[in-house]
């Protein structure tokens, strides 16, 4: 038996008629989204494919015209086009469009989009709708009518839901579909008890006191301008978890402490850059006098920070040019072979590989940046739920961050939709003119005065949120600390700064 016919040749001539004629239609606003797989027809493809990636490429205007000067350089999409008369269909399909009824024609198409998908794999989809029924002509209008009143969501959940039915019943053995939360409540407080919800301790204990430490199965996000202190700030909290000491420069003595295996994965510098940051934040000594030799290497300070550093399970991984399945391995590997249990990403951004990975998966469509960087995004939080990690990485902020009041996820690079997956959401910034003068009142209560802040937007499971913690940074060894937090409106808020004590590996 063929499989039935799952496409309407209306709602996709509709579809290409209306963006071509308004290519906003096509902006990847999360309204309207499109897939290679949303048209059969080959003269559909070539037109769909190259109105879409002229829309991406900046045409405002969008012809016949245009289209075909676009596929002539594309010898086998032009050779359809041409066996099909597209400027004449072409025409006919703008001639023909109508706008007003985009939703109900683009619908139409996600539809049978998804049928086709689900015929694919092997579902049977003529009880719900058969195209391919031309005798019983009531049932045929009940399922048109049907398919035409409910939506793409809907659609999905009902044959989702028809097939989990299928294995709960005969592969979980399952009878109630639904726990009383109530139910589990012992076996939560148990686990309580016996490990409280924290994780591995930052460098700072401001950010222990608002995060509870990198709790493991949890995604953090520490964004920042260029140049402000992403990648030392991170690092800083890497050596700090996977090493056994540090030096504290006050009482000249080496404060010893439990640590546990720490993958660094970088995506711009290399272990040299990385080694020395690592032995200014250990030792507190100035990173340019260690690149200098004003210290010198025989310094017992040195020595002892080497030797450290040495024996430490603090792995790095450079991936310069990364996809989201590189670096799924990478994480997976770290995890196996060396135990590891957190995780710093330094950082997202776009790069060929990923660029190519991600065109490859949607043969050939192109996709914007910020919708690419958050996929890689969502797949860190994924692995961290899956493998019960804790991973924080870090975005570049667009030029919004130096002028706007809010500092929230909008100040991300692309998109806040980056941030949507992470459980805890900050971004490091330079002190503005307006932060120095509000603080004034508290340096006259004897704080310190910051040069620094972190802006918390987002923070699951915590109460702090919608605030700064006011920092003491010393780029140059890395080092920072927390010295007051306030709302975002300049409000003191009272934080408990403390240290988590790390189990023993």
């Amino acid at each position: 038996m063929a499989k039935p016919n799952y496409y309407d040749t209306s709602a996709a001539i509709q579809v290409i008629g209306c963006t071509i004629l308004q290519p906003n239609l096509l902006n990847e606003d999360g309204q309207y989204f499109y897939s290679a797989d949303d048209f059969v027809t080959e003269i559909h493809r070539v037109a769909f494919g190259a109105v879409f990636n002229l829309h991406q490429m900046g045409a405002e205007r969008i012809t016949p015209k245009t289209i075909e000067d676009y596929l002539q350089g594309q010898p086998e999409s032009y050779g359809i086009y041409q066996q099909s008369k597209g400027s004449e269909w072409l025409q006919n399909c703008i001639d023909t469009a109508d706008i007003a009824n985009f939703d109900y024609y683009y619908s139409r198409l996600k539809k049978m989009t998804l049928l086709r998908g689900y015929t694919k794999a092997g579902v049977d989809m003529t009880w719900l709708y058969d195209p391919d029924n031309l005798l019983d002509i009531e049932k045929k209008e009940q399922q048109e009518n049907y398919l035409n009143c409910i939506s793409l969501n809907e659609l999905a959940d009902i044959v989702d839901n028809k097939i989990l039915t299928v294995r709960d019943v005969y592969v979980d053995n399952a009878t109630d579909h639904a726990l009383r939360i109530g139910d589990s409540v012992a076996e939560v407080l148990a686990s309580l008890e016996e490990t409280p919800e924290v994780g591995a301790p930052f460098a700072d204990k401001g950010l222990n006191g608002i995060t509870r430490g990198a709790r493991y199965g949890k995604y953090y996000l520490r964004s920042a301008p260029t140049g402000v202190g992403k990648t030392r700030s991170m690092l800083a909290d890497a050596c700090y978890m996977a090493c056994n000491a540090i030096f504290d420069p006050e009482n000249g003595e080496w404060v010893q402490k439990n640590n546990q295996p720490v993958l660094f994965i970088s995506t711009e510098l290399d272990v040299e850059e990385l080694t020395t940051m690592a032995l200014a934040f250990l030792t507190g000594y100035n990173e340019e006098d260690i690149l200098l030799q004003r210290i010198s290497f025989s310094d017992p300070v040195m020595v002892q920070a080497a030797q450290v550093l040495k024996e430490s399970p603090l792995y790095l991984e450079i991936l310069p040019d990364y996809t989201i399945k590189q670096v799924e391995n990478t994480i997976k590997r770290n995890i196996r072979v060396n135990h590891t249990k957190v995780v710093f990403f330094d950082y997202l951004n776009s790069s060929l590989g990923l660029l190519t990975e991600v065109t490859n998966q949607t043969h050939g469509m192109a996709m914007r940046e910020d919708i690419i960087l958050s996929l890689l995004s969502t797949r860190l939080k994924e692995i961290a739920n899956d493998f019960n990690v804790f991973i924080m990485s870090a975005t570049q902020t667009n030029a919004s961050a130096k002028t706007d009041p809010l500092p929230d996820a909008n100040l991300l690079k692309g998109s806040k939709a980056i941030a949507e997956k992470a459980d805890f959401g900050s971004i490091l910034l330079p002190l503005t003119e307006t932060d120095q003068e509000k603080l004034q009142v508290y340096a006259e209560r004897g704080f310190p005065m910051p040069n620094i802040k972190l802006s918390v937007y987002k923070n699951r499971r915590g109460s702090f949120v919608r605030g700064y913690l006011w920092m003491q940074m010393d780029k140059s060894t890395c080092r920072y600390e927390t010295v007051f937090a306030t709302d975002w409106d300049y409000k003191q808020l009272p934080i408990t700064a403390f240290d988590i004590e790390q189990p023993v590996m």
